[in-house]
């Protein structure tokens, strides 16, 4: 099985001085990761452009194509292979929200297939250019609610019937697949959706994607169990996956928090924070890790091709927010905080020490040699 992980953050955890220790001595996380825990896959996120019309960035990493070439080199380097994520968008993208790039957003469909698929291009083009070989390329970030809203949004129309929109949204993923195999033939196209532990929302998506004809080699899925449910809702749809479809399943995105203590001041109670989530393992140190050991071995056993861990570098440190003002301008959430609420599911804790769970990766890896 892959292990990989996601550090899209790691530039802004470095600019702010972040320090990493493994029992106390100082390490680099990437070349732990890979030299002594034994992930190899990397993935890296990127917007369109992650600046306000002043040219201030919006944070969460503000990955743009530089800093994602800057991450990936860095990470070849170190024997990692390289899975893009495609947001199509200027920041983040998720099930609630799938906005416009600012260059976009004046664009009919037609235009705005056009634009897609040109950009497409010219980002895997400029990569080819730049001598950087892609493992997979994400079509999409947690799509599961269609992409680029308003055209492709997937809009619910009763009742026992599918989404509507479904034709918007296949052709372009279909112009993006298309633009992978063509300029990165070696690379897998991968369709990426949250709400992991429902199998009817699975099922209707790849149905469509079957009937649609659009070319993908690998079901992505994102799995936070506060979210998504226990093990056996989310492994009896990864199994009934892989039999309806024949294609690998990748979990592209998980992570499990090691604290219920929050490194910043917050006027919301624990209660609110925790409303509409369930959380079937402790949130310790020591219920992170037995939440990772029993993701492996369960992923093991119903033949799951990779699991990647999300952000787990991303420390509380000063100015490393989900946003910054901009950002939650571009967004609409300028009601939220704009403090890091990831930095409890870090595998290294708020001093930078790793976690029992980080530690768990090279267990794992020792048991499989």
């Amino acid at each position: 099985m892959i292990l990989g992980l996601d550090c899209s953050s790691l530039l802004d955890v470095r600019a702010a001085n972040g320090k990493f220790t493994v029992g106390g001595k100082p390490v680099e996380p990437l070349t732990y990761f890979h030299d002594e825990a034994g992930l190899d896959l990397l993935r890296l996120r990127l917007w369109v452009d992650p600046y306000d019309e002043q040219g201030r960035p919006y944070g969460g990493g503000t990955n743009d194509f530089e800093r994602f070439l800057i991450l990936a080199k860095e990470g070849l380097s170190k024997g990692y292979r390289i899975l893009l994520d495609f947001h199509y968008s200027d920041f983040w993208c998720d099930p609630s929200k799938q906005i416009l790039p600012k260059a976009w957003k004046d664009l009919n469909f037609e235009q705005l297939c056009v634009a897609f698929d040109e950009y497409t291009r010219k980002t895997l083009t400029d990569l080819k250019k730049e001598g950087i070989p892609l493992c997979a390329v994400q079509v999409g970030n947690e799509i599961t609610n269609g992409m680029l809203w308003p055209h492709a949004h997937l809009d619910d129309v009763g009742p026992g019937k599918p989404r509507a929109n479904y034709d918007k949204l296949s052709r372009l993923l279909t112009l993006g697949a298309n633009a992978v195999r063509e300029i990165y033939p070696e690379a897998k196209v991968l369709l990426h959706l949250e709400k992991s532990g429902d199998a009817a929302t699975y099922r209707e998506f790849f149905d469509q994607m079957v009937a649609y004809k659009v070319p993908f080699d690998v079901i992505g899925m994102s799995y936070y169990p506060y979210w998504h449910g226990k093990f056996e809702t989310l492994f009896a749809n990864i199994d009934s996956l892989r039999e309806r479809y024949g294609k690998p399943i990748w979990i592209v995105e998980t992570a499990y928090a090691f604290t219920t203590e929050m490194p910043y001041e917050d006027d919301r109670s624990q209660e609110t924070l925790d409303a509409g989530m369930a959380f079937p393992f402790p949130r310790t140190k020591e219920g992170q890790k037995e939440f990772l050991v029993g993701l492996m071995e369960e992923s093991e056993r119903h033949g799951v091709e990779a699991i990647l861990y999300w952000e787990p570098l991303w420390l509380p440190l000063p100015g490393l927010n989900w946003a910054t003002y901009e950002g939650e301008v571009y967004t609409g959430e300028t009601h939220k905080p704009l403090h890091n609420e990831s930095a409890c599911y870090c595998l290294f804790d708020y001093e930078g020490e790793a976690t029992p769970a980080c530690l768990a990766f090279k267990t794992n890896r020792e048991e499989r040699q």
